[in-house]
């Protein structure tokens, strides 16, 4: 912060005196200092001392956003259906999260970075939460394809045995191999590998073909971050992960009209309640011969391709971008 106000005024840093209070709950805003500028320039021209405090509306419509970004993920299989090739590019969102977890011999992975019209920052996760969705998503496109179980597709490819074992877990968990289907009733299973962390995610959905309503039932959650040493804290962390991932898969946007933002308050701007928290159940695998890994981000990443992937299985029709249903799914 001192370093942005050096260079927007002008001044060695020096000169520059910044005292942060302690303040928890900062979701990014912390990443840069536009509040303290815009109170520094009022300071000076009114040449007293200025406590500025951004209203809801005023950040909604100023602060900067999740970056959007397009995927695009070309493969090729041979006969009996097993990956040979693979193409991941992401436009704007970025790389984390990016990595083939898969054992594919061609691979080409590529960001390209774009001129976004609004101002960008970080979500939790960054942009392993976009490259695992567009990834699970064709992965279990192509188990779908070659009429191989989603779960089976995924085993058969991965050589990394940690990713495997959390895939197991949550296969173990949730009773994937007794799972009973109906109409409008699905289930789905995703993966990925974020900041040392391994996460798998299973989840089961009913949608009603009437109101378009689309319901998270059930979640189970593995997650493996090396050695545990706070299990309860660990288990709150990846609870959260998958609450606040809920909204960003379901139906969380930022919505545009006549070229200015229209979502300037929450009633504009669903977040998950209490009624949209499904059974939740999490299975932490336990490397004791492993260093730990942080466990505040890694665990949002698999919850939205699980849950678009349940939403397949339930209906036949694919989602390809998110948020998945912000008005009920359209048939």
């Amino acid at each position: 912060m001192r370093a942005e106000l050096a260079e927007a005024f002008k001044l060695s840093p020096e000169r520059v005196h910044v005292i942060m209070p302690d303040a928890g709950s900062g979701y990014g805003g912390k990443h840069t200092g536009e509040a303290a500028i815009e109170a520094a320039r009022l300071a000076q021209a009114s040449g007293h001392p200025v406590r500025l405090v951004w209203t809801r509306e005023e950040e909604f419509t100023w602060a900067y956003f999740r970056p959007g970004g397009v995927i695009d993920i070309k493969s090729g299989v041979d006969d009996s259906g097993t990956l040979v090739a693979w193409e991941h590019r992401n436009i704007n969102s970025g790389g984390s999260g990016i990595r083939m977890g898969y054992d594919v011999p061609n691979q080409r992975i590529e960001t390209q970075r774009a001129d976004s019209p609004l101002r960008q920052g970080s979500y939790r996760g960054l942009a392993s939460v976009a490259n695992i969705f567009a990834r699970e998503t064709h992965m279990d496109e192509l188990a779908h394809l070659h009429g191989e179980d989603p779960l089976a597709y995924r085993l058969r490819h991965l050589a990394d045995g940690r990713m495997k074992d959390v895939l197991l877990a949550v296969a173990e968990r949730s009773g994937w191999a007794t799972r009973q289907r109906s109409p409008g009733h699905g289930f789905g299973i995703a993966g990925g590998t974020e900041k040392g962390g391994y996460i798998a995610t299973w989840a089961e959905v009913a949608v009603n073909a009437k109101t378009g309503k689309v319901r998270v039932v059930r979640v189970v959650a593995g997650f493996e971050c090396g050695a545990i040493v706070n299990p309860d804290q660990l288990r709150n962390q990846v609870e959260g992960s998958v609450i606040q991932g809920l909204g960003g898969a379901l139906f969380e946007r930022i919505g545009f009209a006549e070229g200015r933002i229209d979502t300037a308050i929450f009633s504009r701007y669903p977040v998950p309640r209490f009624s949209d928290v499904p059974d939740l159940d999490v299975v932490l695998v336990n490397r004791e011969d492993l260093p730990s890994a942080g466990a505040g981000e890694t665990p949002i990443c698999a919850i939205a391709p699980a849950v678009g992937n349940a939403i397949y299985d339930a209906t036949g029709i694919r989602l390809r971008s998110l948020p998945l249903v912000p008005q009920g799914l359209k048939t």
